[in-house]
């Protein structure tokens, strides 16, 4: 055998020993952390809740549009997440909030034989630690976020990518902003903004997750004909916008991470004295990804929260 028939089996060889590197999947779950109810000083006193996030991502995409499966060696990321926090306001000014996720996440993928494995798992992910500063203006209208994200989360189960895994490896600074007002003189009409940068400052094991931006602005209405003493049923919608930069590391894949992502979201909450619960629907409308990616045609929210 020639040196070059040798060069050339013994880079098969290598090549034949190396892990697969799936394509990307745009999860984008920092999304859910802008969206929603209001966020608005409560005075002095707490406030628990839990919450269930829902995305089904099987459509592959590219560019601004869908492309063929064939090009995505993924094929399926669904994902449950149940979030469990507590809130506690120290005055009508400072706030703080921690959040403790768990995920269950199923991922399809294409094997080395043309089949499709699938795999699934559950564990605890990142948990995350947020101050909040209302005091901006007098109305406590308008306010700061910082905080951190752990690295706790899992992110070293077998059957999973970098870019797939719960947990991602890395501690995050947390820096936000948002403000709330009324667009009527009853305050029945009412709006939000609120923006998230999700910024990664350390990370392990080869992988840095891409920086994420996230943003929402939208409405609310009490509705007087459906709202008595015992209840009060607020409807919302808002828009959503994310901007994730590509991921980084010998074990990331710079070429198919990343998107900037417009979605609508309509929404209802219902208010019964301590109590609220809240659900959603988030619709893309507008999506870019890099490369080949996984998206869900839906995003689905539901929170529950009660103060003390």
């Amino acid at each position: 055998m020639t040196a070059v028939r040798w060069a050339a089996a013994a880079a098969a060889f290598s090549l034949s020993l190396a892990p697969k590197i799936a394509l990307a999947c745009a999860c984008g779950c920092d999304v859910f952390d802008v969206g929603g109810p209001e966020m608005a000083s409560m005075g002095k006193g707490g406030e628990v809740f839990v919450e269930y996030d829902n995305l089904d991502q099987s459509r592959n995409w590219s560019g601004d549009s869908s492309a063929p499966a064939a090009d995505n060696e993924d094929k399926r990321v669904r994902t449950h997440m149940v979030n469990v926090g507590v809130s506690y306001s120290f005055s009508p000014e400072w706030s703080v909030v921690i959040e403790a996720p768990v995920w269950n996440r199923e991922f399809h993928t294409e094997n080395d034989a043309g089949g499709v494995d699938r795999f699934n798992h559950t564990a605890v992910g990142d948990v995350r630690l947020m101050g909040i500063y209302t005091g901006l203006s007098k109305s406590l209208s308008t306010g700061l976020i910082f905080g951190v994200k752990l690295p706790n989360g899992d992110w070293k189960y077998a059957h999973f990518d970098r870019d797939t895994q719960i947990g991602t490896g890395s501690t995050n600074l947390l820096l936000g902003a948002f403000h709330t007002g009324s667009l009527s003189r009853d305050e029945a009409w009412r709006y939000f903004v609120r923006a998230l940068w999700d910024k990664p400052v350390a990370s392990q094991g080869g992988y840095e997750p891409g920086q994420e931006f996230d943003a929402a602005a939208g409405i609310s209405y009490d509705l007087p004909q459906f709202s008595n003493g015992l209840v009060k049923v607020v409807p919302v919608l808002q828009l959503l916008a994310s901007a994730r930069a590509r991921d980084r590391g010998p074990n990331a894949d710079p070429d198919s991470t990343g998107y900037d992502r417009l979605m609508l979201s309509p929404g209802v909450q219902f208010l019964a004295g301590r109590w609220a619960l809240y659900g959603d629907v988030e619709l893309p409308i507008y999506q870019h990804v890099n490369g080949d990616q996984l998206v869900a045609p839906a995003l689905f929210k539901i929170r529950a929260s009660r103060r003390f």
